[in-house]
């Protein structure tokens, strides 16, 4: 943003033509006689412009005192800063004093010839100050480094979002494989427990004839044949064992 399309600028130059204005205003005021109908409608006048102006100003102040909390943000530094609050300060200044003035009586007879030429040199500075403020602000080079520097600094903040969106999608696609490679684990585990319960089950049945069967056995064999099957197990253990420890 050039100098040109900076807003304080905007509302600057609007504050300048009505400063020029009010103080071709008060040279008619001064040289219109004191008693006539012109005079006093210039006096209305005046006031009025000297309240607008006044509005104005501080309006661009408060504007000035939001910049200065970050002038970096705002594309501007220090010095700057404080060329806007001196123009402002020296724009205060001078509607004040034509306020003043109409405000201390109604022609320049009460203010005598001195007062009022001392006056017309007072508000005469601005215009001077002005034309050296606007000679400065429309410098090219300054405008093309600024200009520069804030297409560099979007472009650093566009780079920089596109590169936490990449870090954003690559996270995001880390997360889904880690997503599918639980969803596939859970499938070989829930398949591995179906087979280990469709085991279980087929054992069980197993073991549940055999017991049947042995209960049949025992059943039918009696206790006389209950007695020589424990005796004919114990001594197929102690064989057993025999073989396993001493051999």
């Amino acid at each position: 943003m050039s100098s040109a399309q900076d807003p304080f600028y905007i509302v600057k130059e609007e504050i300048q033509e009505s400063i020029d204005k009010l103080q071709s205003t008060f040279r008619q005021w001064e040289n219109s006689p004191g008693d006539s109908g012109e005079h006093m409608h210039l006096t209305k006048e005046l006031l009025a412009s000297c309240e607008s102006i006044e509005w104005q100003v501080d309006e661009l102040d408060k504007a000035i005192a939001v910049a200065s909390r970050d002038p970096s943000w705002y594309g501007i530094d220090e010095v700057e800063l404080e060329k806007r609050k001196r123009w402002t300060s020296t724009a205060r200044t001078q509607v004040g004093n034509v306020k003043k003035t109409v405000l201390a009586g109604q022609d320049l007879n009460s203010f005598g010839t001195t007062s009022a030429s001392a006056m017309r040199r007072e508000l005469m500075r601005m215009p001077n100050n002005h034309q050296a403020d606007r000679s400065n602000q429309y410098a090219p080079q300054d405008n093309d480094d600024f200009i520069q520097s804030e297409s560099d600094r979007q472009m650093l903040l566009i780079k920089q979002q596109d590169e936490e969106l990449d870090e954003l999608s690559a996270s995001v696609e880390r997360i889904g494989s880690v997503g599918l490679t639980i969803h596939d684990e859970l499938l070989a585990q829930e398949k591995i427990i179906d087979e280990l319960s469709t085991e279980m089950d087929g054992t069980s049945n197993r073991l549940d004839f055999v017991q049947k069967k042995v209960a049949m056995v025992m059943k039918k064999a009696g206790a006389k044949g209950q007695i020589m099957m424990i005796c004919f197990l114990l001594a197929l253990f102690i064989i057993l064992f025999v073989l396993v420890f001493f051999t």
